[in-house]
């Protein structure tokens, strides 16, 4: 399967300007001149990186379109690798394709042309991963953490991190070839100090994580409250947009609602319920079982009270159900005369706001932003955004953490060498050194057929 000649179609499907039909493998010049001519060139004369004008013939079209060669290795899944810019209607691409197959080639499997890159050296395991993080990048900050773990900087601190634990393992392999020439307490004593070193690098790459995460997945926000409280209209000016509906009767929002918007970068999850209170409709009692659900796995609770109004038993309630949870009070209707006691109000952090005349929004904002973002870090050349490397990267310190504690109670240099060679293949499996294929495969299943 390795040695096969793949394509696919690399651009959206539907009509453009220009689609891309891209073809890896060893035959790829073969079977693009088996489909494609030109008076300027043939497969004997063309040069890499050339683009060349001409047509591909098929039994159902007559193509004009220009064909660029990417000769291995210098190519980017290492290599031979042709690529057809043709017209962009859904059918003509189709067509291109299922000539290319019916020559020799065939379908290109989810995430192939990435995955062959990896395998020929182009691209670490991580690289890799940064490839498709460019892709599916909904936010600025996002699409920079990306971006770095494209260019390699989280590949670049691994392989440090690999190369002092490489060091440290020599170092105490000699001291069992050369026992002659040992001091062993001088031995443990300089692997104790290059390693703690080692681990406060790690730790602080793993830190980023908190932050890094939510940068991919989004921070959950969930906005709970009695009805008629201005949840929905809190959540509309919060949007910039009318996207939950708005009435003085009791229930209007009867499911959960949820949108994303972007805030100084960063992408946030803002889901909006249904009222928390006892009713004997069928359908709103569903949205409010709903709701319950939902706060369970809130990053942060939006708890919209009326300003208006005194706090009643309905309110009283909800607030049982945020004693574990980051909340933010928010008493909406502050342009209407005041009513409720704030002295009384739970949780440390409150604010006003007036939902109808979006004053306070931009604050509230600010204020979910701080609770979950660290600036610092989004100036940092490696950011972890990826589960998979969290975990890796926890897993190798809690490892080289245990060792630090065995050099300080005397622990033979034999057992550290046998648990650091296991940080250093924990570490791997971040850029692919000691990745099972299992792992692999998993990973390039998330890719587009074109990439």
């Amino acid at each position: 399967m390795e040695n096969d000649t793949i394509c696919a179609i690399s651009t959206p499907i539907g009509t453009g300007g220009i689609s891309i039909v891209r073809m890896s493998g060893s035959n790829a010049l073969a079977i693009a001149f088996k489909i494609f001519s030109s008076k300027n060139v043939s497969q004997e004369s063309i040069k890499p990186r050339y683009f060349y004008l001409g047509n591909i013939h098929t039994a159902d079209v007559n193509e004009k379109c220009m064909m660029v060669y990417f000769k291995a290795p210098y190519s980017y899944t290492g290599e031979d690798l042709v690529e057809f810019q043709c017209h962009g209607g859904v059918l003509v691409t189709q067509k291109v394709l299922q000539s290319l197959i019916e020559s020799g080639a065939r379908i290109a499997q989810g995430g192939e042309f990435t995955k062959r890159a990896f395998v020929n050296g182009k691209l670490s395991l991580d690289e890799a991963e940064g490839v498709i993080d460019v892709i599916n990048a909904e936010s600025e900050s996002e699409l920079k953490a990306s971006y770095g773990l494209l260019k390699g900087n989280l590949h670049k601190e691994v392989e440090k991190l690999q190369n002092i634990i490489t060091d440290i393992l020599s170092e105490i392999n000699v001291t069992f070839d050369f026992p002659e020439n040992d001091d062993e307490e001088v031995t443990s004593a300089d692997v104790l100090e290059k390693l703690t070193r080692a681990q406060k690098t790690l730790d602080h790459i793993i830190k980023t994580s908190t932050t890094g995460l939510k940068l991919k997945t989004g921070t959950k926000v969930v906005i709970v409250g009695k009805p008629n409280v201005g949840k929905s209209s809190v959540m509309n000016a919060m949007l910039g947009t009318d996207r939950a509906i708005v009435t003085s009767i009791q229930g209007t929002t009867r499911d959960v609602l949820e949108e994303t918007y972007i805030y100084k970068g960063v992408k946030f999850n803002l889901i909006d319920t249904a009222g928390l209170h006892d009713s004997n409709d069928l359908v709103e009692s569903i949205g409010i079982n709903k709701a319950k659900e939902i706060l369970k796995n809130a990053d942060i609770v939006l708890f919209v009270v009326d300003g208006s109004q005194e706090l009643d038993n309905f309110d009283k309630d909800i607030i049982k159900l945020l004693n574990d949870k980051k909340v933010i009070v928010v008493v909406n209707k502050c342009d209407l005369k005041q009513k409720i006691n704030s002295s009384i109000l739970p949780h440390a952090e409150h604010m006003e706001c007036s939902a109808l005349e979006n004053k306070g929004i931009t604050e509230i904002k600010d204020k979910i932003y701080n609770m979950v973002i660290d600036e610092k870090v989004l100036s940092q050349n490696v950011i972890i955004t990826n589960i998979r490397h969290a975990e890796a990267l926890s897993k190798s310190n809690e490892i080289i953490l245990r060792v630090i504690t065995d050099l300080q109670a005397g622990a033979n240099l034999e057992l550290v060498s046998l648990n650091l060679q296991s940080a250093w293949e924990t570490l791997g499996l971040i850029t692919g050194v000691s990745g099972t294929e299992e792992i692999i495969a998993n990973i390039f299943s998330k890719f587009c057929v074109g990439k």
